[in-house]
């Protein structure tokens, strides 16, 4: 082989060299994964894809996505004086619960949460401020079927009711109630 046919060879694994490591470096911008904490749904060229365990592709002209917080939030409502809640009695009674909320696991709640909830999932404050109106109606209804001394005695059964009345409201917006904690009353 001559020189120039080594130098052309040369410039042409150079220029394949190059270009491989160009790929790579714009792959590895344009890839995004996922955490245990954090997953996403990918929207644009090629429909929904709702991406939990793993990466996808974004390129920025086609797709965008949405970070969805996988973690259980804690959502604490309080009432007491003038907006304090009436039992059945006609009593009112202050009400401090915590709710503990997370975004479901399944890939349908997942995209039911970008869809109806977007990016606020991911920041606490705007997601209480989206269903807190729904906790505090949940509340208000279960306390008004009980009676204070019954609110005093059977806290329990209290949160127990809460759960099952609020649970099927906030699966619409693909959140999952873990818990409820009547911690002041």
């Amino acid at each position: 082989m001559n020189i120039d046919g080594m130098t052309s060879l040369a410039v042409f694994v150079g220029i394949g060299l190059f270009s491989i490591i160009i790929l790579g470096i714009v792959f590895s911008r344009l890839y995004r994964k996922t955490t245990k904490e954090l997953t996403f749904v990918r929207t644009g060229f090629g429909g929904e894809k709702v991406v939990v365990d793993g990466g996808a592709l974004i390129l920025p002209i086609l797709h965008d996505y949405i970070d969805i917080n996988m973690q259980s939030m804690k959502v604490t409502v309080a009432r007491s004086k003038s907006d304090s809640f009436i039992t059945k009695d006609r009593m009112r009674v202050d009400i401090t619960a915590d709710f503990y909320i997370r975004v479901g696991e399944d890939r349908e709640s997942i995209s039911r949460a970008a869809q109806t909830l977007g990016k606020k999932t991911v920041d606490l404050r705007e997601l209480t401020g989206l269903i807190e109106g729904k906790l505090i109606a949940t509340l208000r209804s279960v306390a008004s079927s009980m009676e204070m001394k019954e609110l005093h005695e059977k806290r329990d059964e209290f949160s127990s009711q809460v759960k099952n009345a609020i649970e099927a409201d906030l699966s619409k917006n693909g959140l999952q109630l873990e818990s409820v904690s009547l911690t002041s009353l």
